[in-house]
Order: structure tokens, then C-alpha cells, then sequence
């Protein structure tokens, strides 16, 4: 059955009502996509905003970077300026010490010397008194006076927080005493080959 055979016979049982071609409102006809000339402007605006934030920020941040650059290498410079003036203290100090301690070493030579000369009468009137015995007893007598010399300074010199580490011995010392012991044996083969 056709649409107008349908109208014909069950027309008059069901009136034909009419269609509203535009149930939601009238259609205004072509609608444009995109922004209004007004959003276009903000968002050219927003864009500019934010490349100028973003720009600003850049700079700041790259002077910041640049000023705490600067700060490191002044740190460093006076960290190094720092050092080289502690070396200059240490250098002094062991300058002084080893003039102490080579004069202490002459002085305690000296004694031995002495010691050696005052009691070298008693080679061959004592029994068992050789040369040697003298010069060992004279060495072990000024010597022993000379390490608690050498111990005072040591105290004397190694303080807590030096180049040490804040304790145990004192490098500079170590050096004075070994010194000390090279002209205390150096002094002994030179008297063990001249007796007389």
C-alpha cells in the first residue's frame, strides 16, 4: 500500500496533523566555526602574555644562574687563599722547629762530646770501660734529655685541628725527630771512627 492509498482510506480516522520542520527552534541558516574576532584577540593576547612571562622568567633565572657561578668561584678563590695561607703558617712553624731541633741536636752533640772527653780517662782504669761504653752511656744520657725535649715541643706544636687531622702525631715532628736521629747516628759512626 502506497502512502496516498493509505491517506484515502484511513484519512478521515486519523486527521492529518502538521510537522514542525524546526522542533528545536528556527535553524539561522550557516554557523561559522571557530573563535569570534573577540576570542581570537584574548588568545593572541594570552599567547603574548605568556612569551613575555616565559622570557622574563628565562632571564631571571639565567642572571640567578650567573650570580651563583660568580659566588662558587669567589668561595673557591678564597678557600684556596685560605690554604695557601694555612701552608705558609705550617711552613713557618716547621722552619721554627727545625731550627729548634737542629739546635737542640748540637747542643745535645755537644753534650755528648763533652760527656765523652770528661770521662775519657776512664778507658782502660775501669774494668770493662771501652770507648765505646763511654760514648754509648753519654749518648744514652743527653739523648734521652733530648727525646723529652723533642716530646715537649711535639705537644707544643700539635694542636687539634691542623693538618693532621685533629690528633695523633704531628707530621712536622715525625720529620725534626727523624732528622734528629740521622745526626745522633751520623755523630756516632764518626766517633766510633776516630777513638781518640
Amino acid at each position: 500500500m502506497s502512502p496516498d492509498e493509505f491517506q484515502k482510506e484511513f484519512g478521515p480516522e486519523f486527521p492529518a496533523t502538521p510537522v514542525d520542520p524546526h522542533p528545536y527552534g528556527i535553524h539561522p541558516g550557516h554557523v561559522k566555526t571557530g573563535l569570534t574576532p573577540r576570542g581570537k584577540a584574548a588568545l593572541t593576547i594570552a599567547g603574548i602574555a605568556l612569551t613575555a612571562t616565559v622570557a622574563v622568567g628565562w632571564q631571571i633565572n639565567a642572571s640567578n644562574t650567573a650570580e651563583s657561578q660568580a659566588k662558587a668561584q669567589e668561595l673557591a678563590l678564597k678557600q684556596q687563599e685560605l690554604r695557601l695561607k694555612e701552608l705558609q703558617i705550617l711552613g713557618e712553624q716547621a722552619a721554627a722547629n727545625q731550627k729548634t731541633q737542629t739546635a737542640q741536636a748540637s747542643a745535645a752533640q755537644a753534650k755528648v762530646d763533652a760527656c765523652v772527653k770528661a770521662n775519657k780517662t776512664l778507658v782502660g782504669k775501669q774494668l770493662g770501660a771501652t770507648y765505646r761504653t763511654v760514648l754509648e752511656d753519654c749518648q744514652a744520657q743527653y739523648n734521652a734529655t733530648a727525646g723529652a725535649d723533642m716530646q715537649a715541643a711535639a705537644s707544643i706544636t700539635d694542636t687539634p685541628g691542623a693538618s693532621s687531622g685533629g690528633g695523633g702525631v704531628n707530621p712536622i715532628v715525625l720529620a725534626g725527630g727523624a732528622g734528629f736521629a740521622v745526626l745522633a747516628v751520623y755523630g756516632a759512626r764518626k766517633a766510633r771512627r776516630n777513638p781518640a
